[in-house]
């Protein structure tokens, strides 16, 4: 059950395509030799899915409890947590991807305004968010197993339109794949089998490729808006394995952060709508 669990993701993706396929077919090919096998690929899709649900609903069930890791923070000075895993897990909504415990973070630097949702044009430039650009580091040492840099930093996504667009747009991302789900992301794997990820990142900003061996804090890339993203920020988890199609993800905190304004540093993650101040 368990393998049919972590495979669940693909096997969503899998059935899908087979579901499009056979209606496209079955509206092209019409009483053709094709027609019969053509009406069986959505029945096979629907089974799919029917597996990979609930193979969904009974692995959660029965998924092993993991300590959490201590890790350097990717970024440093005044952030803000967004879909954090203190507030609710899973903290996307979702397993999917290995992002149980994943956290998105948005710069907001003392003294620089950060555009506010709703105002200003619903389709921003990047650069006039102030964690677009800024340094990314890793969170472990270890070895890049993934970097993938080619992605365009698209515009924000700023007002409730654009977000729906948003919405329809992640449909079609996630037809291609966990790739255009990220965007420009690395990847790095660690001595004890943990996997770092951090994604959205800029185009043609890494600093590493595959097979670098870096240290935690170590910069990386710079943040960008690539992949499924509203905004300019960090998004960061640990993983059990390097796919994200079959990892699990994994509790962490940060190492020696001020969670708020006036608090003494720490680990942990911010909340939902809580600064992390990072020296």
């Amino acid at each position: 059950m368990m393998a049919v669990y972590r495979a669940r993701t693909a096997l969503i993706a899998v059935s899908a395509l087979l579901i499009f396929a056979g209606t496209v077919l079955g509206l092209l090919l019409p009483d053709s030799p094709l027609d019969v096998a053509a009406r069986l690929l959505p029945v096979v899709g629907v089974v799919g899915m029917l597996v990979a649900f609930g193979a969904g609903l009974l692995g959660t069930k029965s998924l092993p409890e993991h300590r959490t890791l201590t890790v350097t923070s990717p970024v440093v000075g005044r952030w803000m947590g967004m879909n954090s895993p203190t507030s609710k897990v899973p903290s996307h909504g979702i397993r999917a991807y290995g992002q149980a415990y994943a956290i998105d973070l948005v710069a907001e630097p003392p003294g620089v305004d950060r555009p506010a949702f709703g105002s200003g044009a619903a389709f921003r430039r990047p650069e006039e968010y102030p964690a677009f650009g800024q340094p990314v580091r890793a969170m472990i040492d270890g070895v890049v197993v993934k970097a993938s840099t080619s992605q365009p930093d698209h515009r924000a996504r700023s007002t409730w339109p654009s977000v729906i667009y948003l919405m329809l747009e992640g449909m079609i991302r996630e037809l291609g794949g966990p790739r255009f789900i990220l965007g420009n992301h690395v990847t790095i794997r660690g001595n004890d089998g943990v996997y770092a990820l951090v994604a959205h990142l800029k185009q043609a900003s890494l600093l590493v490729s595959v097979g670098d061996t870096v240290r935690a804090g170590q910069v990386i890339a710079d943040c960008g808006n690539s992949g499924n993203t509203s905004e300019p920020h960090v998004h960061a988890q640990l993983m059990d394995r390097a796919s994200v199609w079959t990892a699990q993800g994994l509790p962490m905190a940060f190492a020696d952060v001020a969670l708020g304004d006036e608090a003494e540093p720490e680990n942990g993650l911010p909340s939902n709508d809580q600064h992390m101040i990072v020296a």
